[in-house]
This record gives structure tokens, C-alpha cells and sequence, in this order.
């Protein structure tokens, strides 16, 4: 029992800690799929919460996996444990049943799992942590409240100190199609033999008054008492989706540039705004600087939007915007950048950098040549992420060792 409850906690410990930490990186998507939720069943007056709840939910899993894992605070990280999946497994039932929302968002942009796989995974990892519940009292707790407390502390600041800043800038592991590094024609591209969508017919009939629904195994073939009235198509199985899809760039004015923009060896600014209704104006004098400094360079600049011509029209007297504004579909926004506005930098469709409306670049600070100061970015943001796991790395075997020392002192106090 000891070695199943080892290897359980190990489980539902390293399960917890990866799905609060993926969602932790990108608070944004979480919120998102909140108010996918809350759309889907009703409640669109919750969606005001989805921030807040996609925030708690991701630190709640962090540390409730951090516990079981480090083996502190036992009863009250088992009974949230088993408490998570007492109402997340039927809920997952409900979603695989109704499929309301088709990716649960249950491992953010890192782990895509369909509404069964999802309900699949629960089942297992309800199993283990029933064993880790239940088996709570086997070990006895050598621990000293100090170091429950420091354990407790030490991964609440993590989760939380990944979200903010995740959230005020942008995640600093993006697992989404619309990394830096990414092409986004390749992305788009539907491999040679991948399989199709598949549908079936569904023809309706009508004999004496009464319409009938009939399918390809009970067609009346035979009987032309019965008049056509309608057919309708119906999925029944999805096929190969390329990870970037419905991604256009058109307005009524030009048309559809998307071809034109991907395939422009020159550079390409992409400002990204899912709605300008929304948008955040702090950076927006710097903003129509940056468009100014790119025209001069004979460099593209360009807005992307899922707002209406009268929005933009608007948005366009009230702040001069100079740059054109383009349609785009808004999952796809959503998903390029988790910023309102935000800022891509694109080469031959290869994006090269990203920036949220807080990091936008001032002119003084560019090149000319961009995809040098590009890759000169990246290496200082990886320095700093070297520099900051190193760091965490140091203080968790730091928690470690004074968790093991006091464990040592109670021991022998006793």
C-alpha cells in the first residue's frame, strides 16, 4: 500500500502541478475558454469572472499538486484533490455527452484532448487520487508547520507570479500554431492523405401530408409515392484540421491579401485587435509612431480586426490611424496574440516577434534590419528565463532541504 500510495501521489501530483502550470502561462486563454463555457450554457453574465476564475483555478491546481507531491498539509490537499475530480469527472461526462465546447481547456494550448479523452483521463486520475484519500493516514506526518507553510507559500507565489506576468505581457512558453518561429503557411497545410470530414445524408419526403426523414439505409428507392422536400448534410466524424485554419486577410476596398501579406519578403507589422471597442489606448500614440517609422522604412503596417467598418471607421477618425484595417476571423485573433492590441512581426509568413501593448518598441529603439534586433530579443528573453529557472530551481531544493531538516529536528525533538 505504501509503494501504490507512493507512486499514486507521484501521479496526481506531477498531473496537478502540469495543468495549473500551463494554465498559469497563459491566463488569457484560460479566460477564454471560461467564457467559451459560460456562452455554451447560459451564463454569459459570469463572463466578467472568467479572468479572476481562470487566475484562481490554475493556483489552486499548482498547489494542490505541489502538496500531494512534497507529501505537506496531506489532509487538506487529498480532500481538495478528491473534491476537484468529484466535480470535474461528471462535468466532463456532461461536455463529452453535449460537446458544447469541443477542447476542455483542461491542459491549455499544451495538450489538446477531445471532450471523451478528457472525460477518459479523469477516470484515471479520480482512481489515483481515491488512493492518495484514502490512504491519507498511512504515513505520519513528520512535517513541521513551518515547513507546510513555506511549501504552501513557496507554490502560490509561483502560480501567481507566473500569471501576472504572463498576463501583463505575454506567455513566455507559447504553444500555440502562432509561435515565433512559425510559418503560418505551413501551418495551414493539410498533409497528403489526412482524413476528411465525414457526413451523411439525411433526405426528407413527403407522402400524404406527413414529411419523413430517410438515410441512405432506408431510401425509398422503390416507392415514388414520396416527394423530395430537402436534404441535409450531417457530420458525423471530424477529420484532419490543420492547427491554423479560417486565417484571412481581406477588407471590401482590396479584397483578400492574405497571399500578398504571407508572401512578402519585405517585413510586415500585424497589430492585432479582436475588437476595437476593446482595445487598450495606452500605447496608441507610440503605436501610430511605430506605423509612421515603418512606412518611412517601406515596411508594411497593418491592423488586423473582427470589428465592423463602422467601428473602424470610427476608431480611425477618433485616433488617426494612418494604417489599414483588415478582417480577420476572431478565434484566429484570439489565438495569434493574447493582447488587445498586440504586435506581430512577420516575414515571408514567418513570424519573427511578438510584442504585447505594454512591450510594444519605441523607434529609438529598432533597427532597420529587424530580424537581427528580432533574434537579439528572444536572446535576452532566454537569458532571463535561464536566469529565472535557475532561480526557482535553487529555492525549490532550498524548500527541499529545510523541509527535510525540520522533519529531521521533529523527529528527534520527539
Amino acid at each position: 500500500m505504501k509503494l501504490l500510495r507512493t507512486i499514486s501521489r507521484f501521479l496526481v501530483g506531477f498531473l496537478f502541478i502540469f495543468s495549473g502550470f500551463v494554465k498559469a502561462i497563459d491566463p488569457m486563454g484560460s479566460t477564454f475558454k471560461f467564457k467559451d463555457y459560460f456562452m455554451a450554457f447560459g451564463m454569459d453574465s459570469l463572463a466578467g469572472l472568467a479572468l479572476f476564475m481562470a487566475v484562481v483555478l490554475a493556483a489552486l491546481e499548482f498547489c494542490v499538486g505541489m502538496l500531494i507531491l512534497f507529501n505537506v498539509h496531506k489532509k487538506s490537499a487529498s480532500w481538495l484533490a478528491l473534491l476537484f475530480m468529484l466535480f470535474f469527472t461528471p462535468l466532463t461526462l456532461v461536455l463529452a455527452l453535449t460537446n458544447p465546447v469541443t477542447d476542455c481547456g483542461c491542459f491549455g494550448d499544451a495538450l489538446i484532448l477531445t471532450n471523451w479523452e478528457t472525460f477518459g483521463k479523469n477516470i484515471i486520475i479520480l482512481a489515483l487520487t481515491l488512493v492518495v484519500f484514502f490512504t491519507r493516514n498511512l504515513e505520519k506526518d513528520n512535517n513541521s508547520k513551518i515547513t507546510h507553510n513555506i511549501t504552501l507559500a513557496f507554490s502560490l507565489a509561483i502560480a501567481l507570479g507566473i500569471s501576472y506576468y504572463s498576463y501583463r505581457h505575454l506567455p513566455f512558453i507559447d504553444f500555440r500554431p502562432y509561435h515565433i518561429g512559425a510559418n503560418i503557411q505551413d501551418g495551414m497545410i493539410i498533409p497528403d492523405g489526412a482524413p476528411a470530414d465525414e457526413y451523411k445524408s439525411l433526405f426528407k419526403y413527403e407522402k400524404d401530408g406527413v414529411i419523413k426523414e430517410f438515410d441512405e439505409s432506408n431510401y425509398p428507392w422503390q416507392d415514388s409515392t414520396w416527394v423530395y422536400v430537402d436534404v441535409e448534410q450531417i457530420k458525423i466524424k471530424d477529420g484532419y484540421k490543420a492547427p491554423i485554419h479560417d486565417f484571412s486577410i481581406s477588407n471590401e476596398v482590396v479584397g483578400d491579401i492574405t497571399n500578398q501579406v504571407l508572401n512578402d519578403a519585405s517585413y510586415t507589422f500585424l497589430l492585432v485587435s479582436r475588437h476595437l471597442n476593446e482595445i487598450n489606448l495606452d500605447n496608441q500614440k507610440q503605436i501610430n509612431e511605430l506605423a509612421s517609422w515603418a512606412d518611412n522604412q517601406a515596411y508594411h503596417f497593418i491592423c488586423l480586426t473582427a470589428s465592423n467598418d463602422d467601428e473602424i471607421r470610427a476608431f480611425k477618425e477618433k485616433h488617426r490611424s494612418t494604417y489599414e484595417f483588415y478582417a480577420t476571423d476572431e478565434i484566429q485573433l484570439k489565438t495569434m496574440i493574447r493582447s488587445n492590441p498586440g504586435l506581430l512581426l512577420i516575414q515571408n509568413g514567418t513570424i519573427l516577434n511578438k510584442w504585447h501593448w505594454r512591450d510594444i518598441p519605441k523607434t529609438t529603439e529598432i533597427k532597420a534590419n529587424l530580424a537581427a534586433y528580432s533574434i537579439t530579443q528572444h536572446q535576452t528573453l532566454t537569458n532571463r528565463l535561464v536566469i529565472l529557472s535557475i532561480t526557482t530551481t535553487l529555492l525549490l531544493l532550498i524548500g527541499c532541504f529545510l523541509m527535510l531538516k525540520f522533519r529531521f529536528l521533529a523527529v528527534k525533538n520527539r
